[in-house]
């Protein structure tokens, strides 16, 4: 992102908070700031949840592995007879093998996608409860403005401002 555009998103966020402040006539300007992914990774649903992915990582990479360990045999295979093979018999093996490397690299990108969507299964309810609870504890504790930590435009945060602690107590205190 270049200054120019930084320093856009700068004034308009300070223009923001000033109309904020502006609008109900409180000078006071309480800001928050919460790490949502540390806060997902460190609530009990969502170390569950992580563990749940990485099962499901390990069972996706075992029903590729057959067909890798396959694939560096008949390469193994292919290296080790390439020289007492006839034309016909090594060009057989190699698309053997360029088939293979073919039906594996559809398979790793098949499952990739299956991740993905049961990563979305999985993370967007805790997720949502995560924004429900961080709207609870702004309304709660009069906060004017709650920013993510990753959000674009936040450049520095001084760590007294940062929530997610708060967040986290309060989403495994709920989820009890």
């Amino acid at each position: 992102m270049n200054r120019m555009t930084q320093l856009a998103i700068a004034l308009l966020a300070t223009v923001a908070l000033v109309g904020v402040v502006g609008a109900d006539g409180d000078p006071n300007v309480k800001i928050g700031v919460v790490d949502v992914d540390q806060a997902l990774n460190s609530t009990d649903e969502g170390k569950a949840a992580r563990e749940e992915l990485s099962r499901k990582q390990r069972e996706a990479e075992s029903e590729v592995q057959p067909l890798i360990d396959r694939y560096q045999n008949l390469e193994e295979e292919l290296k080790g007879k390439k020289y007492v093979l006839s034309d016909d018999a090594l060009f057989d093996k190699q698309v053997e093998l360029a088939e293979l490397r073919n039906k594996i690299e559809t398979k790793i990108k098949e499952l990739e996608g299956q991740m993905k969507i049961e990563q979305g299964k999985v993370l967007a309810p805790l997720t949502a409860k995560l924004g429900e609870i961080i709207e609870e504890i702004g309304k709660d504790k009069g906060f004017t403005l709650i920013l993510r930590r990753d959000a674009q435009g936040v450049m520095y945060t001084r760590e007294a401002l940062d929530i997610t602690d708060l967040v986290v107590e309060k989403f495994n205190n709920r989820a009890s």
